[in-house]
């Protein structure tokens, strides 16, 4: 069984990141989302080890200063997140191909820790389109949506970071794009090691 991949998803908010990655799980049983570590209290739904690891402050701390995350952002007045490390080796040992959707600068951490991992932007078709998907949730107010815009302009200042650009202009397109990649890292010869030596071993 060959070791599972790490694939990083980054993208500013609203460009769908969740909706494309969620169609890609329901096409492919090898994949699964990272799960994070968190300090806040589980919300209506949220299951411990599926939705969260929901962890004290106390033992975030700990975690911190043993070098368990990959990354992970300290907020002491609100809530800490973190991807834990085990979590994530376990996975891969296990086959799982685990998908991390995170910022710009977790990708970044992330990568110096796995230089092994796949990085994924996706963006948008256009900054308009961008703010009229933002506007059609309706979830916030003109400042906030414009802090996001803001946001957003820097995130994808940063895209030549990545090894590979998805547009996520039609979902369907866009998740095809994203299967594509995951498709053709999954071929690359140092993956299949076992299946190199028994072609070699049959001429």
């Amino acid at each position: 069984m060959n070791r599972g991949m790490l694939i990083i998803v980054s993208g500013p908010s609203g460009v769908g990141k969740g909706t494309v990655c969620n169609a890609l799980f329901a096409q492919d049983a090898k994949l699964t989302f990272s799960v994070s570590a968190t300090t806040r209290a589980p919300r209506p739904g949220e299951k411990e080890g599926v939705s969260y690891f929901f962890i004290s402050d106390a033992e975030f701390q700990r975690m911190v200063e043993q070098d368990a995350f990959l990354e992970y952002a300290c907020n002491f007045n609100t809530s800490s997140y973190g991807t834990p490390k085990a979590y994530v080796e376990k996975m891969r040992d296990a086959g799982k191909d685990v998908v991390l959707d995170i910022d710009v600068k977790g990708a970044a951490n992330v990568k110096k820790v796995c230089p092994d991992a796949i990085t994924i932007f996706i963006a948008p078709p256009s900054m308009d389109a961008l703010e009229s998907r933002l506007r059609g949730r309706a979830t916030e107010n003109e400042e906030a949506l414009q802090k996001r815009l803001r946001e957003a302009v820097i995130e994808m200042d940063r895209i030549d970071e990545y090894e590979y650009l998805v547009v996520n202009d039609v979902l369907q397109t866009a998740v095809g794009d994203m299967h594509s990649i995951i498709n053709a890292e999954r071929l690359r010869t140092f993956r299949n090691v076992s299946l190199f030596n028994q072609l070699r071993g049959g001429r």
